[in-house]
């Protein structure tokens, strides 16, 4: 209506590649495109980042990019209009990206990756099948959890870790088993922003690096790998905010001790799997690939990640062994 000239990139998949970025920034440069609307899920929005730092960093490869605050120059107008409600990808400092040669996904932080404007219409969530719905939703969870239970914390990341915990596990099942509830839709929506917020400042932990290494192996959503991996691992080093969450979420009563509440924390996590069908392990992990799984979990988790408790590449094995 206001003679703006459009062009749609839309062949972005799950765990979006190099290869797929520098077909979207082909098309941006073909077109003189001057700014990126990231409309869709996760993946359309880290390669809209990824899009957005090489047009802004053209000497630069995206590998080049890859770590910390190495993008340096500021990106390209990025509107961020999310489909899903889980990545918080629309509020963060994080782009992840597949190597398309070697299958590893790695994560470029910056700063300057933070889009410009976020637009939360629960409408466009409405549609969203059951699936994608519940695997979104506790990718969501799995931000405020993972930034909540780390070393990295602050008032303000807390605060927003503990609201978006209570309003996922209200909200979640209602959105999945009534999708046209427009209240629960735009309250999970931000959930999902309140955990973006909490993790791109404090961080998240192994549950990340063990769903990005399977998603770059295997190309694992990302949402669904992190709902199946929730944390059960840190044993005592998690227990005590796991029993905060649980008590200001409502999972646990006040006076259930630490022990008590933080068990009944991941029951609940277990069971939002199991009445979803999600499932609680994977099928597709191949014995002879778990070392090099546990190794790149360990390369990306240690020392990026505030993680409660460190775990060695034979103790993250065993992990992969109890998932498969």
């Amino acid at each position: 209506q206001n003679n703006f000239n459009l062009t749609v990139f839309d062949q972005t998949m799950p765990n979006p590649t190099i290869n797929a970025v520098e077909s979207a920034l082909a098309l941006y440069k073909q077109n003189k495109a001057d700014c990126l609307i990231a409309f869709g899920g996760g993946s359309v929005m880290d390669l809209a980042k990824g899009v957005g730092a090489r047009a802004s960093n053209p000497q630069k490869s995206l590998r080049q990019m890859g770590g910390l605050l190495k993008v340096k120059h500021k990106l390209p107008l990025l509107l961020a209009i999310p489909t899903t409600a889980g990545t918080g990808s629309e509020t963060t400092v994080a782009a992840v990206i597949t190597d398309s040669e070697t299958h590893h996904k790695y994560a470029i932080n910056d700063f300057n990756l933070v889009p410009e404007y976020a637009v939360l219409d629960a409408s466009l969530t409405i549609n969203l099948p059951k699936f994608l719905t519940a695997t979104t939703g506790m990718d969501a969870l799995t931000h405020a959890v993972e930034a909540f239970i780390g070393g990295s914390t602050t008032p303000k990341t807390r605060r927003c870790a503990l609201e978006a915990t209570k309003m996922i596990f209200e909200n979640l099942l209602e959105c999945y088993h009534n999708s046209t509830n427009i209240i629960a839709r735009q309250n999970m929506l931000k959930a999902s922003y309140l955990a973006g917020m909490a993790f791109t400042r404090s961080y998240v932990g192994y549950v990340h690096a063990i769903a990005h290494s399977l998603g770059g192996k295997y190309g694992t959503a990302h949402g669904f790998a992190n709902a199946v991996i929730l944390p059960r691992e840190y044993g005592k080093k998690a227990e005590k905010k796991l029993a905060i969450l649980a008590r200001y979420s409502g999972v646990a009563n006040i006076e259930d001790s630490n022990e008590v509440a933080s068990k009944k924390f991941i029951e609940r996590i277990d069971d939002l799997n199991t009445e979803m069908q999600i499932g609680h392990k994977f099928d597709f992990i191949k014995p002879e690939d778990i070392y090099e799984l546990a190794k790149n979990a360990d390369a990306e988790a240690n020392p990026l990640y505030p993680v409660p408790k460190l775990l060695n590449k034979n103790e993250l094995a065993e992990i992969y062994k109890k998932l498969g």
